[in-house]
C-alpha cells in the first residue's frame, strides 16, 4: 500500500507505524494515495491561530475571536473547544462555558493579508484554486505531477508543512476524487490532519452517514428529510432519483447524487462574489427607529466602501435583522438600476425597515447588495420621483475622493456624526 511521511515527505510501498527515514509517526497510507488529485485545504481555527502566532503568550490559553457579551463567537481555538465553545455560539454562553478564555475582537484586514499569503502558495502549485472563504479552498492538482515532480498527495503534504513552518498556522487537508468528498475528508482528522477518501472507499464510507453530512443540508432540510423518513444516506439511496425529485424538487436530484458520492462540480478559480454586506450585533437590543437608522447608515457605508473597492454594483438590496430570541428576519428589494452607493443602500434599507410589521427590539442589523455585476461608472441622475438622487451621488463621490486622499476619518457625513449606541 502506498505510504507517505507527512514530516519528511518520504514515500514507501508499505505502511510502517513510523517513518523509516525520520522515525516520526505521521505516516499516511492509502491504496489510491498517489492517484487522487482534488484537494480541500482548511486552516485550523484560522483567526485564533493567527492571534496565537502573533502573541506566543496565548499559545496554551483558550482564545475566542468575537466581540462583546452580545455578540457571537467568530471562531475559537481547540483549547476553548474542549470546554464546549463553538463558532456562532452567543458570547455570553461561551463565557459561561470557558470563563478563563481570552477574547479578541476580529482583525479582518489582518486575517485577509495572511489568507492572501497562503493562497499565493496554493496558486504556485496550480492555477485551479477555488477559495471558499479566507481560511479554506479547493485545489485541482490534475496534471501537476510532472511540473512539480511529485504526485498531488506529496504536493499537499509539502504545502501543509510550509504553511505551518513559514506562515505560522496549521492546516488540515482532504484528498479525494471530487470536491464533496475532499471537503468531508479535510474535517476527519483536525487539527493538522490529512485524510483520504478514495473511489473504492466512497460507497462504504457514505452509506451510514447522517444526511447532515451533505452539502446544503441545514436544520430546515434535515427536518424535511426526517419527515420523509430519510435520516441517513442509506435511506436516500433506497429511493429512485425521480422519487427524490418528486418529493424535494430540483434539490432532490443533487442530494441523490451526493448520497452516492457523485459530484460533477469543477474547481473554478475566481468564482464571482455573490453578495457584499456588513452586519453588527448591538450591546443591547434596539427598537428605537432613530437608533436603528444610525446603525443602518454605518453598515451601509461599510458595505458600499467594499463595493467601490472591488468595482462592483448590485441590483438587489438585502436587509437582515435578528430578533431578541435569535430568530432571523430579512427583506430584499430589486432596484430599477444597479448601484454601489451607500446612499442607495441606506435609503432602500430604511424603507424596508420602516415597512416591517414589527418594531423589534432587534439584536442585530445588516445591509448589503446582491445580484452583483462589474461597475460601469454610472450613478443615479435623478427622476421625478427622486430629483435629488444625482446631487446626493455627487456628494458621496466627493466624500470618497477626500477620504482616498486624506484618510477614512478626514470627513464625515451628517448621519455619521452621531455615533450609534
Amino acid at each position: 500500500m502506498p505510504a507517505l511521511c507527512r514530516d519528511c515527505l518520504a514515500s514507501f510501498d508499505h505502511a510502517p507505524p513510523r517513518c523509516p527515514r525520520c522515525g516520526r509517526p505521521r505516516v499516511l497510507a492509502h491504496p489510491e494515495l498517489f492517484d487522487l488529485s482534488i484537494a480541500h485545504l482548511d486552516c485550523d481555527s484560522f483567526y485564533a491561530s493567527v492571534e496565537k502566532r502573533d502573541d506566543p503568550a496565548l499559545a496554551s490559553k483558550p482564545v475566542i475571536i468575537g466581540g462583546g457579551t452580545r455578540g457571537v463567537v467568530s471562531t475559537c481555538c481547540y483549547v476553548a473547544r474542549i470546554s464546549g465553545v463553538r463558532s456562532a455560539m452567543p458570547m455570553f454562553q461561551a463565557m459561561k462555558l470557558c470563563p478563563e478564555a481570552v477574547v479578541i475582537r476580529p482583525r479582518m484586514d489582518h486575517y485577509a493579508a495572511v489568507s492572501r499569503e497562503i493562497r499565493g502558495r496554493m496558486q504556485a502549485l496550480t492555477p485551479l484554486v477555488e477559495p471558499l472563504s479566507l481560511d479554506e479552498a479547493f485545489l485541482d492538482l490534475t496534471g501537476t505531477a510532472r511540473l512539480h515532480h511529485a504526485p498531488p498527495a506529496v504536493q499537499m503534504a509539502r504545502l501543509a508543512r510550509e504553511i505551518e513552518e513559514q506562515v505560522g498556522v496549521t492546516v488540515s487537508v482532504g484528498l479525494s476524487h471530487n470536491k464533496f468528498l475532499a471537503k468531508i475528508a479535510s474535517d476527519l482528522d483536525k487539527p493538522r490532519g490529512f485524510s483520504v477518501i478514495g473511489r473504492a472507499d466512497t460507497d462504504a464510507f457514505l452509506r451510514d452517514q447522517p444526511v447532515t453530512i451533505l452539502w446544503g443540508v441545514g436544520a430546515a432540510t434535515r427536518a424535511e428529510l426526517g419527515r420523509a423518513g430519510l435520516r441517513t444516506l442509506a435511506d436516500i439511496r433506497r429511493l429512485a432519483r425521480e422519487e427524490m425529485i418528486r418529493r424535494f424538487g430540483p434539490s432532490g436530484a443533487r442530494l441523490w447524487h451526493l448520497a452516492r458520492g457523485e459530484d460533477a462540480r469543477r474547481v473554478t478559480p475566481n468564482e464571482p462574489m455573490k453578495s457584499v454586506s456588513n452586519e453588527t450585533t448591538f450591546d443591547k437590543d434596539i427598537a428605537e427607529p432613530e437608533a436603528l437608522d444610525r446603525w443602518l447608515w454605518t453598515m451601509a457605508e461599510k458595505s458600499a466602501a467594499r463595493m467601490k473597492a472591488k468595482g462592483l454594483m448590485g441590483r438587489t438590496v438585502v436587509l437582515k435583522l435578528r430578533r431578541a430570541d435569535f430568530s432571523a428576519l430579512s427583506r430584499q428589494h430589486r432596484l430599477e438600476e444597479p448601484s454601489q452607493l451607500a446612499d442607495t443602500l441606506f435609503r432602500e434599507g430604511q424603507r424596508m425597515l420602516a415597512a416591517l410589521p414589527e418594531r423589534g427590539p432587534f439584536r442585530l442589523i445588516g445591509v448589503g447588495y446582491t445580484d452583483l455585476t462589474q461597475s460601469d461608472g454610472r450613478d443615479p441622475v435623478g427622476d421625478l420621483l427622486d430629483p435629488q438622487a444625482g446631487r446626493r451621488a455627487g456628494a458621496e463621490r466627493a466624500v470618497d475622493a477626500i477620504r482616498a486622499r486624506f484618510g477614512a476619518q478626514a470627513i464625515g457625513t451628517g448621519r455619521g456624526f452621531t455615533k450609534p449606541k
